[in-house]
Formats: structure tokens, sequence, C-alpha cells
């Protein structure tokens, strides 16, 4: 006996999953796509930018060209790092926006923290004095605030990219601030275990989990995020047009 492709209860799934900016049926391999782009993005665009820094570096005078570099060197980080992601999103939305708007954010961010703690640190330094504990530990609570409210300059340019396929997407503003705590936290939570790791293998061991921490950390937030995001109704009118066309 043929199935009713028109019955009620096909047509409530469909307009459930339509609702959806990723169908439920997606979700797990998704999660799992997008952190590994993720952090395959972090890997690669890493060598990329540190290599190509100390391949003109060698051949250029440190003091005239470092901060050019590292610039580009962060560009060539942020446009690998994005353009991974946006080969998982491209099914859903612009992967070109996406690309674009990631890339942008993440050197507005980096800019921004970078620039909020080397003014924390010079504060430290201008002290005429030895800077005692308790002042430590607020300046290094004040760097960490600064980095962690920098993601909302990434949150506000992927937004720019989401509202348009997305309803009540305003949320995702603050989103990379909720994984930049967690990295903070990760990268805490490591600083006072280090004394238990030999003191030979400490710098590697926590280098590479620093790294390993956040980049599944940046994989994994936004992935749920974007699991949660239902699509703009129009989206969704103009999808089931179009698949009507299809079928007819």
């Amino acid at each position: 006996m043929q199935t009713d492709s028109n019955s009620p209860s096909r047509v409530a799934s469909t307009s459930q999953v339509g609702k959806l900016l990723i169908p439920r049926s997606q979700r797990r391999q998704f999660c799992v796509l997008f952190t590994f782009m993720t952090v395959l993005g972090w890997v690669v665009g890493g060598i990329a930018s540190i290599g190509l820094e100390r391949s003109i570096l060698g051949s250029l005078p440190p003091a005239d060209s470092f901060h050019w570099v590292k610039l580009l060197g962060n560009i060539v980080f942020a446009v690998i790092f994005a353009a991974d992601q946006a080969l998982v999103l491209r099914r859903y939305l612009s992967g070109w926006r996406w690309m674009l708007a990631t890339s942008i954010g993440w050197l507005i961010a980096n800019s921004i923290a970078i620039a909020w703690v080397n003014y924390i640190s010079s504060i430290a330094a201008s002290l005429n004095q030895v800077v005692s504990p308790e002042l430590i530990v607020i300046l290094g609570f004040l760097s960490t605030i600064s980095y962690i409210l920098s993601g909302i300059w990434l949150g506000m340019c992927q937004w720019l990219v989401l509202r348009r396929y997305t309803k009540q997407a305003w949320l995702w503003n603050f989103l990379p601030s909720v994984s930049f705590f967690l990295i903070s936290i990760c990268v805490w939570l490591l600083s006072l275990v280090q004394n238990l790791i030999p003191e030979m293998n400490r710098t590697p061991i926590l280098y590479w989990s620093e790294q390993g921490f956040t980049s599944v950390i940046l994989g994994v937030i936004p992935a749920i995020g974007l699991c949660t995001l239902k699509r703009n109704s129009h989206r969704q009118t103009k999808s089931s047009s179009s698949s009507s066309v299809s079928n007819s």
C-alpha cells in the first residue's frame, strides 16, 4: 500500500524540519563535520601563517616589516580558518559571505584584544614599583575580560550574515564571547596543573593542549548555536516553492 506523501504526519515533519537552519536529522553529522573543519582550519591556518611570517621576516629587516608581516600572517590564518567553516555551511547559507564575515570579524576581534592586552601591560610597566601579586591578578583579570568581550566583534560580523537566513539571531552577537570565556577557563585550569607536568616537556604540552582546547571549543560552541537557529519565513517559502516546482 503506497503512503500518501501529503499525509498529516509527513507534512508536520517536513514543516518542523523546514523551520530549522540545520535539520534535526543532520545535526549530529553537522556538528562533527563543522568541528573537524574548524580544527583543521585552525591547524592549517596556523602553519600557513607562521610559515609565511618566517619566510618574509628572513629576507627583510625585522624592525621595518614585523608589524605588516604579522598582519599579513593574521589575514592568511583568518581566511583559511573561515574558508574551512564555510565549506560545511555552504549547504545552509552563503559560504563566501560567511568566509568574508568570519575573516573580518576575527581580524577585528584579534586586533582589539591585542590592543587592550598591550595597553594593560603598559600600565603595569609604567608603575615605578614592584607589582604586587594582587595587582597582577587584577591586571590578568582585566586582560581576560577584554579578550572575552572582543568576541562580540566576531559575533556581530557573523550575525550580519545569519540575519539574512535566520530569525531572532541577535543572540549570536555574544556566542563567540561564550567560546572565548570557555577557552579562558581551560587555559586557567591548565595553569593550575602545569606544575604536575615534567619541566622538560611542560612548554610543548601546555602549548598544544591550549591549541587543542581552543580549536575544539571554537568548533563545538558555534555548531551547537547553529543547530538552534530557525530559518526566516521568506527563505522557507522560497525553498518550498522551488521544491514544489521541481516535483511538479
